[in-house]
This record gives C-alpha cells, sequence and structure tokens, in this order.
C-alpha cells in the first residue's frame, strides 16, 4: 500500500482519488425546516471544503423520503427530477467540484433514510404518525445499558420516536424505488456517486440488525436474507448508472458490538459484521466502504469525551486492521475489491500516516476535524513541503476541539444521546458560521472556531433559525434567557 496521504488511490470502477484525505458526511441542518434542495448556505459551506484540495467530499444526509426526516433541516431528493428540480442540485455538484492546484474533489452524495429514528413532529409527518421500519420495534425497547440511566433514557426515546409501522413488501420496494431515484439524482446533476447511509441505526443497518428487524420473511436477518435489502437497492442502481459511477456503503461496526461485555461477545459481534462486509464486497460493484458505528441508541459515531474517544479510536483500528486483512485474502478479484474509508480518531499527521503504513485503511476520513479546520489538505500540504522534518508538528492535532462540548456532555449523563447531541449542535452551528462567511466574501480565511460558544448556546443556535416574522421575537429571547441561564449554571 502506498503511504504518502497526498498520492492517489484508485476506486474499482476506475476512477482515481487524487489524494487520501476525506471529508465524511456530517448532519448540517440548512435545508428548510420540512426538508428541500439545497441552498446557498450549503453552497457556502461546501465552497469552502472544495477551495483546500481535499480527495473526495460527501455531503450530509440526503433523505431519499421526505416523510423520514432525521431533525429536520434534510437536504431531500425531490419526488420528479426535471429541470429545476435539478438546478440546486447541479449548483452544489458544481460548488464540490472545485479544482485546487490540479485536485479536483470527487463529489459523493450520501443517500439516507431515517427508518424508525425519524423523530416524532419534525421527522417530516403529521403528528403522531409514525415512521416506517423493518419491524414495529421502537427506539430504545430493551435498552439496557447504563443501570443508572434506565428510566430518563426511557422517556427521552417514547418522547422522540415512536412505535414505528412494519414494511410491507410493497413499502420495501417503493423505498428501493426511492434510492434508486436518488441515485440518478446524483448522476443526473453531476455528482460522481452515491454513498448509501447503511449505519448509525438508520433503515439500511435496521434491515441487517437483530435488535430491530424481526421479520420472518425474505428481508429477515437470517444469514441468506440479511443484506438483501442493501443487494437490490445496490443492483438495481448499478443497472441505470453508468460503470464509473462510483457507490460507496457506510457500514455500521458498533451496531454488532456489546461494549464492556465478555470478549467471545465481542469477537462473535465482530463476525457478523465481517460476513456482512464480505458479503457486499463479494457483489464485485461497490467502491468503498466507509466503516463507522453507533446510533440513535448507542450514539457513540457522536460522542465527545476523552476516554469514549480513546476507546473509540481503538476500536475502529482494531477492526478495521482485520476488515483491510480478510479482504485481501478473500477470493473477491483484486481489482473489484472495495477501498476501506476509515472515520474515527485520525486527530493528526501521525494519526493518518499509521493509518496507511499499518493498513487499517486505504482512505482517510475526517469529519469534525474538516469542521474545525476546513483547510487541512492545505495545511498539511504545505507542512511537508516546507518542513524537513515533520517531528516537530505531526503529532500535533490538527486543531483543538471545544472544551464546552465536553462540559455540556457531563452536564447530562445520564442520557447519552442528549449529551451527545450537544456535540452535533456544536458543530453544526460552526458549519453554519462557515457557511455564512463564504456567502459574505467567497474569498475570505475560514472564520476562527469559537471556542467561547457553549454547548447548551450552540443548541439554542441550531433551533432558533426562524423567521422573526413568524416566531415571536420575545419568544426567542425568553428561549435565549433560560438558556443562558443555565449555561452559566453548570459552568459553575
Amino acid at each position: 500500500m502506498d503511504c504518502n496521504v497526498f498520492n492517489p488511490v484508485d476506486l474499482p470502477c476506475g476512477r482515481t482519488i487524487e489524494n487520501r484525505l476525506v471529508k465524511t458526511a456530517m448532519y448540517e441542518h440548512m435545508a428548510n425546516f420540512s426538508g428541500g434542495p439545497p441552498n446557498e448556505f450549503h453552497y457556502g459551506l461546501y465552497s469552502e471544503w472544495a477551495k483546500h484540495g481535499w480527495g473526495m467530499i460527501l455531503t450530509g444526509n440526503v433523505q431519499v423520503s421526505p416523510q423520514h426526516l432525521t431533525l429536520g433541516r434534510d437536504i431531500v431528493v425531490p419526488p420528479t427530477l426535471n429541470a429545476k428540480d435539478l438546478k440546486p442540485f447541479e449548483r452544489l455538484a458544481e460548488v464540490i467540484h472545485g479544482v485546487v492546484d490540479g485536485t479536483r474533489s470527487l463529489a459523493i452524495m450520501q443517500l439516507s433514510h431515517a427508518g424508525r429514528q425519524s423523530a416524532n413532529f419534525i421527522g417530516g409527518r403529521l403528528p403522531f404518525v409514525p415512521p416506517l421500519a423493518p419491524s414495529s420495534v421502537r427506539v430504545g425497547a430493551g435498552h439496557t445499558e447504563s443501570c443508572g440511566r434506565g428510566a430518563i433514557s426511557d422517556l427521552i426515546f417514547h418522547a422522540l420516536f415512536q412505535v414505528p409501522t412494519e414494511m410491507t413488501t410493497l413499502d420495501i420496494l417503493y423505498v428501493q424505488s426511492s434510492f434508486v431515484r436518488g441515485a440518478l439524482l446524483a448522476y443526473k446533476s453531476g455528482f460522481d456517486g452515491v454513498q448509501l447511509h447503511a449505519a448509525h441505526g438508520y433503515l439500511l443497518a435496521q434491515f441487517m440488525s437483530h435488535k430491530s428487524n424481526i421479520r420472518n420473511d425474505e428481508y429477515s436477518v437470517a444469514p441468506e436474507n440479511v443484506t438483501r435489502m442493501l443487494s437490490e437497492i445496490v443492483k438495481a442502481i448499478r443497472k441505470v448508472v453508468p460503470t464509473t459511477f462510483i457507490i460507496g456503503i457506510k457500514i455500521n461496526s458498533a451496531d454488532y458490538i456489546t461494549y464492556g461485555g465478555a470478549e467471545e461477545v465481542y469477537q462473535e459481534g465482530e463476525r457478523r459484521v465481517l460476513d456482512h462486509i464480505h458479503t457486499i464486497a463479494s457483489w464485485g460493484v461497490i467502491d468503498f466502504i466507509e466503516i463507522s458505528g453507533g446510533d440513535y441508541e448507542k450514539p457513540d459515531f457522536m460522542a465527545c469525551s476523552g476516554s469514549q474517544k480513546l476507546d473509540r479510536q481503538a476500536f475502529f483500528t482494531r477492526f478495521s486492521r482485520t476488515v483491510m486483512k480478510d479482504l485481501y485474502r478473500s477470493p473477491v478479484p483484486f481489482s473489484s475489491v472495495p477501498l476501506i474509508l476509515l472515520t474515527g480518531g485520525l486527530r493528526s499527521h501521525s494519526h493518518l500516516q499509521a493509518a496507511l503504513m499499518s493498513k487499517h485503511a486505504d482512505l482517510l476520513g475526517i469529519g469534525r476535524g474538516a469542521v474545525l479546520c476546513p483547510d487541512l489538505p492545505e495545511i498539511l500540504r504545505l507542512q511537508l513541503q516546507n518542513s524537513k522534518s515533520s517531528s516537530t508538528w505531526a503529532d500535533r492535532p490538527f486543531a483543538h476541539e471545544p472544551e464546552a462540548v465536553f462540559r455540556a456532555s457531563k452536564w447530562v449523563p445520564s442520557v447519552g444521546l442528549i449529551g451527545a447531541g450537544v456535540g452535533t449542535a456544536w458543530y453544526t452551528t460552526r458549519m453554519r458560521d462557515i457557511a455564512i462567511s463564504q456567502i459574505k466574501n467567497p474569498r475570505a480565511e475560514p472564520p476562527p472556531v469559537d471556542y467561547n460558544r457553549g454547548g447548551l448556546i450552540a443548541v439554542f443556535k441550531m433551533w432558533a433559525w426562524f423567521d422573526s416574522r413568524i416566531v415571536p421575537i420575545w419568544v426567542l429571547g425568553i428561549f435565549m434567557v433560560l438558556i443562558v441561564t443555565a449555561e452559566v449554571f453548570y459552568q459553575h
């Protein structure tokens, strides 16, 4: 394996990624509240990333169902693909394709369906209309991870998530066609490919998980059926796009693992997810697999505390190393083996180099680091060119992460989802800062990180993004006073 971060790598479909740095998908919260097309805020945000030479840039969630949003404000695949519908997506693809020093970032649209994780009231449905899912199993059902949090977690999950309606065969076929329409949207609007979101407990992951899928039909979790939903979508997409169109999958490694359990339990979970990855690779049509983890019941992919980071990094590196070793031993032709994109725990140049040299990954995914430091590829390239030795800077983190998020997460330790959500809110408001800066002045440098912004202030700014003509300013003022009071309380 070539261990230079800036060396190109070929995908099985024949496309080339100019370097190994990938801006991975992040929750953005910038579309219309009820979902809609990309807008000037997306163009501003992505133009900043496009200026700095990322090898590949993935969008945030683009929902294939307007009735299954996450927390509102998701980009949504339109019901038709006429010229008017395509225009805002064409603009987004054009923005991402900015060429920097000969590097043209590949633009990948992430397609998703929230399934049972589509929240009440803000999920795109009328109040109390349940979402669709593989089975009628509520988020959080049987969730007993920590003896001290059961009652509060149960209350939160019941308030946010309804018991879903089990999907019929017709529902399944309609959702599959929606993913295909999403892929056609990406292709027709100029994107280089799509990533199917089968992680973090969303619908495609729900079909592959025994805790959310208790069906007894051909879409059950029986070994011969467990990847059927995903397989049928991939095959349908391949029939309508060129062979050079990139298809990636985000797989949920942590969904199979019981943290804190016995080693044999861990190994059994690891074996099951490896079986699924082997099956996916055997199709011979997937270009990359992103290794990710966590869902709304165990939101490790959103967690921020130091100890959680160390645990997660160890988990990801161990698992990704095993995946790489097994894939290259498999009978799949070498040219058809999907590349592995590792996301999580990569916070310095030495981490990036170690991941490549140790054969933990082919591609290096940066999410929150790309929000703190959108010009990361440019900075790394200049450091490598101007320094005779990397020993003076290679171990330094790309950027310091906000302590306010850690404090806010500790303030609500009994509900992991809330603590993790504070971090999501902080980074969401940081992305909005970048977008607004670029809208005002497209030639401006990335705005400095506001480390003084507290976690609860970030939550307020994320949600209180309203038109004052609709929401009275005094209502927002009262909400702001309450948030500031709480912020001062927990800081002292």
